[in-house]
């Protein structure tokens, strides 16, 4: 596994992140899922909530994965979500914010809420991102997609 890198001003641990998001309709109630994963410990979360998109629980998952750290990290962000990744990937992120969050079309980006969140708690960490083959032989991201499916499943029986 990773350890801090070496010579920043102070060390960062490196911390694999790996997500997913799950939804039953869509919308329809919805589950997320992330694994943090930093020498030999890993630590799981999860949630659901109501009415709810895919892409809405994709990034909730990324939030919640970034929020859960206790301090300023090097992280690998491993998800399957393309709407996840390509505005960071591609770019587009950096010209939604400097366009009021606005596409190149004009039109208001969807889930702004959560995007500001997403670049808010991002904020003093150093992000790689990687994109992973969903539903394949990636055993992190298929443990995130049971975690989110099982989330919806707990939610949906009220526990």
């Amino acid at each position: 596994m990773r350890g801090k890198v070496k010579g920043t001003r102070q060390e960062m641990k490196k911390v694999d992140i790996y997500t997913d998001g799950a939804c039953s309709g869509n919308p329809g109630v919805g589950g997320w899922a992330a694994m943090l994963i930093y020498g030999g410990h890993v630590k799981e979360i999860s949630g659901a909530e109501a009415d709810t998109t895919n892409n809405r629980m994709e990034l909730t998952a990324i939030i919640r994965a970034v929020q859960a750290l206790k301090e300023k990290c090097l992280l690998t962000i491993y998800s399957d979500s393309a709407y996840s990744l390509n505005p960071f990937l591609e770019g587009w992120i950096y010209d939604w914010q400097s366009n009021g969050w606005r596409t190149k079309g004009k039109s208001d980006v969807k889930n702004v809420d959560l995007w500001q969140q997403v670049v808010s708690a991002l904020k003093g960490h150093k992000v790689e991102w990687k994109k992973v083959k969903g539903h394949a032989d990636n055993v992190n991201n298929n443990r995130c997609d049971k975690l989110a499916r099982d989330a919806i499943v707990k939610f949906s029986n009220g526990k």
